[in-house]
Order: C-alpha cells, then structure tokens, then sequence
C-alpha cells in the first residue's frame, strides 16, 4: 500500500510540479532559497499527502499546502536573512533573438509583487494561474466574494506600484 501511495504522489507531484516552482520564484531571490523552498514544500506535500481526501483537485491541494508553507517560511527569513536578488547577479548568458522587453516587464511585475504582502501575493499568483475565483477562494480558504474585493484592491495596489 505504501508503494502504491507513493507511486500516486509522485505521479501527481511530477504532473504538477510547475506550481510549486512558480510560488517558489515569488518568494525567494535566488535558485538556492528556490531549491531549498521547493524542497520543503515536496517534503510538507509528502506528509500531508496521507491526508488527502480527494475532495478538491491535486492540484488545487498543492497550491494551498505550497502557499502556506511558502509564507510560513518566508514571514520566518523575514526576520533574519537577506538574500542576494535575482536581478543583481553580474553575468548572463546572452542568447540570440533574445527578447529584453519581455524580461524587463516580467522582472518589473515581479518586482511589484513581492512589495505586496504574502496573501496578496498569493491571491495575485493565483489570478494569474487563470484560477477563477471560485478555485482562489477554496485555495486560500476565503469565500468568493472576499477573493475578489480583495483582487480588486491587489490590483489598485499594482497600479500604484507600477506606475507612480
């Protein structure tokens, strides 16, 4: 039975694994707080697994048990250590037909969004999944109406952010 069990979690786990790297980007700098993050959401998703009813989709599970140990962990760092940001590493591999202004405007979103508090960086996360707001609210455990007064504010916030 554990076997089977296993074999189902990491069936499901490879399937979906994106989202686990997604919430990892927006919470960590670099690829080793992106690794080690991923890799205590996979450890949490483990545990818990036992414990999952079926009731919602695997996928809907992962994002709430990643977002919630992402957040954990990130309000923990908060307190102690700095890491080095993405953007500030010195080199890069430059590659032909490089699009810059795509990169540039994901790097200001993402920018913006981590000026954001944890939960209206996860309800943006989910918004821009292409999650409607009935799969947001049941995520985050929030009703539908809450998740999207809560959008509409998130988004007046970026508005500000992005454009001063």
């Amino acid at each position: 039975m554990e076997k089977e069990l296993e074999h189902q979690f990491v069936t499901n786990l490879e399937r979906d694994q994106n989202i686990v790297h997604k919430i990892c980007r927006i919470y960590t700098n670099d690829q080793a707080s992106h690794n080690d993050l991923f890799q205590e959401v996979t450890i949490q998703l483990w545990k818990a697994y036992p414990k999952f009813r079926g009731d919602s989709k695997f996928s809907t599970w992962m994002y709430r048990v990643a977002l919630n140990t992402a957040i954990t962990l990130y309000r923990k760092k908060k307190r102690g250590i700095q890491t080095q940001d993405y953007d500030s590493v010195h080199f890069r591999i430059k590659v032909d037909e490089y699009d810059d202004e795509t990169e540039q405007r994901l790097s200001l979103m993402y920018n913006a969004v981590k000026e954001l508090n944890d939960i209206d960086k996860a309800l943006v996360f989910l918004y821009l999944e292409d999650k409607n707001y009935k799969e947001i609210s049941e995520t985050m455990g929030i009703s539908e109406v809450n998740a999207r007064v809560k959008m509409n504010r998130v988004k007046t916030k970026l508005k500000k952010i992005l454009n001063p």
